[in-house]
């Protein structure tokens, strides 16, 4: 009779399963086709919420992937990561205009809406379309920018301290590494042409760190080893006559900051929220919070103003982990994580061809 009863009630599991499963296949179905035309803000809103502060340890992992770029390079991205909304707007009308070249582009990306930052980061199409693939880590990267950007910068510099000791960061052909007291520079040797290093960020700072989870290789910017690569060169000569080309942007290692146009970069960004400021203001309503700090906060003058937000919203909680993939701002709706959970966008960001020179280097 046990072994009777038993068997029943294996077969009645077996009937739900059969009549459920068609079902939720149809509604996965349906979730993945309305997260491939749900809008850029939309898909960059799926990002988990996180408010964390992370260690110095975390920050290093998070900036592994880009510590070795050139310092201008390394500030777009960093204030570029503010505004993820518009990396994933911006790769997919990237991947709508292949037929655009040169000065061409540049006077079409020049008509977009987006922070100068987005539009510098056209000029070098893997490194774009890799931040809209990893769009959690990017958003975990711009949160830290807002509100620990004095331990987001030292953290670019103990990664690349850790990978000269590790024999893996020199000058090259392609660029020139300099040690400016206890700050270590990377420029590119020719000024109008940039090479984006390829490197395993797991592996090129000598003892292995771990991967940061969700985090995907991207075509162009891997190299499966410990050492260092270099593959395309981009021409940055076509885009100089606009505001935000890459003679506009550098890294002020001294104060921490990021620079744009021989100021303080401030980002308008409202996806993150600057949660040390609100801290000390008390939060809204009441106070605006985002003085002073941070780099956010009233630009020096010929600067780029910070506009006010918008006051009476409810700051998100607080709750601490391991790490911090967070749109804990403005925008945060609590919808469903879909693509960007995953660590990728929902419009594919497939491999972009060069726009640039091809360059030698190799292995170094």
């Amino acid at each position: 009779m046990k072994l009777l009863k038993q068997s029943l009630s294996l077969l009645l599991s077996y009937c739900v399963l059969l009549t459920s499963a068609p079902g939720a296949f149809a509604q996965a179905g349906q979730s993945a086709a309305q997260s491939a035309t749900q809008s850029p803000a939309q898909t960059a809103q799926q990002v988990p919420v996180q408010a964390a502060q992370q260690t110095p340890e975390q920050l290093q992992q998070l900036v592994a992937p880009i510590a070795l770029y050139p310092d201008a390079l390394v500030a777009q991205i960093l204030a570029a990561a503010t505004y993820p909304d518009q990396i994933v707007e911006a790769d997919r009308w990237l991947q709508q205009h292949t037929e655009l070249k040169g000065e061409q582009l540049g006077q079409e990306v020049d008509k977009q809406p987006w922070d100068p930052s987005v539009k510098a980061l056209v000029e070098f199409p893997s490194v774009l379309a890799n931040m809209d693939k990893n769009l959690s880590w990017t958003s975990s990267l711009g949160d830290a920018y807002v509100n620990q950007q004095q331990e987001v910068m030292n953290a670019v510099q103990v990664m690349r301290d850790r990978a000269g000791k590790a024999g893996n960061l020199k000058s090259t052909s392609q660029e020139k590494v300099k040690n400016e007291g206890k700050t270590i520079v990377i420029e590119p040797a020719d000024p109008e042409v940039v090479y984006v290093p390829e490197y395993d960020p797991w592996l090129v700072y000598g003892e292995p760190i771990g991967v940061w989870p969700g985090w995907y290789s991207y075509p162009g910017l891997f190299l499966a080893g410990p050492g260092i690569a270099f593959g395309l060169g981009f021409g940055v000569g076509f885009y100089g006559g606009f505001g935000w080309g890459w003679h506009h942007w550098g890294s002020d290692w001294h104060h921490h900051d990021v620079i744009y146009n021989h100021n303080t970069y401030i980002s308008h960004s409202r996806v993150f929220v600057n949660r040390n400021n609100l801290n000390r203001a008390g939060g809204f309503p009441g106070g605006s919070g985002f003085r002073g700090g941070s780099g956010f906060h009233a630009s020096p003058a010929g600067g780029r103003g910070f506009a006010a937000p918008q006051r009476g919203f409810t700051a998100p909680p607080t709750q601490p982990s391991n790490h911090s993939s967070a749109f804990g701002g403005f925008n945060h709706g609590g919808v469903t994580r879909g693509f960007s959970a995953r660590g990728q966008s929902s419009f594919g960001g497939g491999f972009h061809g060069g726009g640039g020179f091809h360059g030698g280097g190799g292995h170094r």
